[in-house]
């Protein structure tokens, strides 16, 4: 099993910055991932249908071989991760916004966190609010719209900055000194938002700790792959435009053969 490739997947491509993450940490691994961008965002989709969508998306890459699943989703791992632990039985990792690391970074005592609605509105932000919020102040900012400009590919174009500058607009009038990025997808804006907040404010994003955990996972269970293996990657998606697998290239940052779910 070791040489298993590892299953990740989100609502788009916004997940590719955390499967950066993952080649980062273990480069020896093979991995696989699905954007199941036809549905994208899943912020504005129920409960249930996310938690449809998330077993399709896991029998998918288990159907494949995967020894271990990355819900690369916030939104996906607070509908659906509880659900897909009970009913498959190899490691789960899932993402959830930094608030606990933010309200110890912050120092002015005041965190933003940039997300979608769906994420902003479930039980498990409720919970991170209650566990480690209690201590600063939180300005939250559901981003309409976001997702779908990074789905297309536009990271620096006028509609994007235009869109960013109004999310950020009400944390910085709110003094926030740190800023989540509360989805898989925003780290790949993150240069933008830099840009428009400046270097005094501190961006977070969980990608890197979503690779460390799952580097613990495998080795815990004696699934780590071999050093010194020529690992592959291996991409699918469900989008329909012309330019979906240049958008996932340009994200990826290397040529790859992409598949069509």
């Amino acid at each position: 099993m070791s040489r298993a490739p590892i299953g990740v997947f989100d609502s788009g491509v916004g997940g590719i910055s955390v499967l950066r993450h993952i080649r980062t940490v273990l480069p020896n691994e093979n991995l696989l991932y699905v954007a199941d961008s036809k549905y994208a965002p899943y912020g504005n989709k129920s409960p249930e249908f996310i938690r449809e969508r998330a077993v399709f998306l896991a029998d998918f890459l288990i159907a494949q071989g995967a020894k271990a699943l990355v819900v690369a989703c916030n939104t996906a791992t607070a509908a659906a991760v509880e659900t897909l632990r009970e009913r498959y039985d190899l490691p789960i990792i899932g993402m959830e916004p930094a608030v606990k690391p933010a309200a110890a970074a912050t120092k002015s005592g005041v965190v933003g966190i940039l997300a979608t609605v769906g994420t902003l509105k479930s039980a498990q932000f409720a919970a991170l609010l209650e566990s480690y919020g209690q201590s600063v102040t939180v300005v939250t900012e559901g981003c309409h719209g976001l997702v779908e400009c990074i789905e297309r590919g536009e990271l620096a174009t006028k509609e994007t900055r235009t869109l960013l500058e109004g999310y950020l607009q009400p944390l910085l009038d709110g003094r926030v000194d740190t800023i989540v990025l509360g989805c898989t997808h925003y780290p790949f804006v993150r240069p933008l938002i830099e840009e428009i907040v400046g270097n005094e404010i501190t961006l977070i994003d969980t990608g890197a700790a979503v690779a460390r955990q799952l580097q613990k996972r495998l080795a815990e269970q004696d699934l780590l792959a071999d050093a010194g293996k020529v690992a592959s990657v291996a991409f699918w998606t469900n989008n329909e435009a012309v330019d979906a697998e240049q958008v996932i290239k340009q994200l990826w940052g290397d040529e790859v053969k992409i598949q069509q779910l």
